[in-house]
């Protein structure tokens, strides 16, 4: 696979952005809502990229994949606000929704399982649902990656605002792997050979 890091823009290019969700600060770097930022990190690390630069609400990074244009994104808005980085970024670039790839902490699923899904609502996550309400598309792809359920007498933001045990981040560390050729898969094919590919697969119930 051929990957290397450019800044300009090529006139007529395919094109995909994936943005990594989280909030910005040394505070929250290892906590569990900023999963879609250790999967972006982890992105940047495997395919070289260095070429970080910082603008209006996000940090980017350009690169070629499969002959195809990757911007990576961190939205620097707070979770929350997530729409207001990503929004601009696909009308500047003249996307779709169907050209972005969204990775984000998911409490509905156990800690480090994965799920990718080609559209939905929000599903009470507040920085899917900014960028629902910004794009007002909901095609676009989402890489669920589990952070699992409050432990008892947990608030949700307590929740999502603390770092991993060492039991779960093992997990976690997995599931970013296993979603970096699954990000590739969806460039050179489409989400549904990823999702073929890549999420868990139902298991059968026996025959009794």
């Amino acid at each position: 696979m051929l990957v290397y890091a450019c800044f300009e823009k090529l006139s007529g290019e395919c094109m995909k952005i994936i943005a990594g969700l989280g909030n910005p600060g040394n505070e929250y770097k290892d906590t569990k809502h900023n999963v879609g930022f250790m999967f972006i990190d982890a992105l940047s690390d495997v395919w070289g990229v260095t070429n970080w630069k910082e603008k209006d609400n996000a940090l980017l990074a350009e690169t070629f994949v499969n002959n195809e244009k990757i911007l990576l994104v961190k939205p620097l808005t707070f979770m929350n606000e997530s729409g207001r980085a990503v929004e601009p970024l696909l009308n500047f670039y003249k996307l779709n929704a169907s050209d972005l790839i969204v990775a984000h902490d998911d409490m509905d699923i156990p800690a480090g399982t994965i799920r990718i899904r080609k559209k939905g609502s929000g599903g009470g996550h507040k920085g899917v649902q900014s960028i629902l309400d910004h794009i007002k598309d909901e095609n676009f792809v989402r890489f669920r990656i589990g952070i699992g359920r409050p432990y008892e007498h947990f608030t949700v933001i307590k929740h999502v605002l603390s770092p991993f045990s060492e039991e779960d981040r093992e997990k976690i560390n997995s599931a970013i792997k296993s979603l970096i050729p699954a990000a590739e898969c969806v460039i050179k094919y489409d989400a549904d050979m990823a999702m073929n590919r890549f999420n868990p697969k139902k298991e059968k119930k026996k025959d009794e």
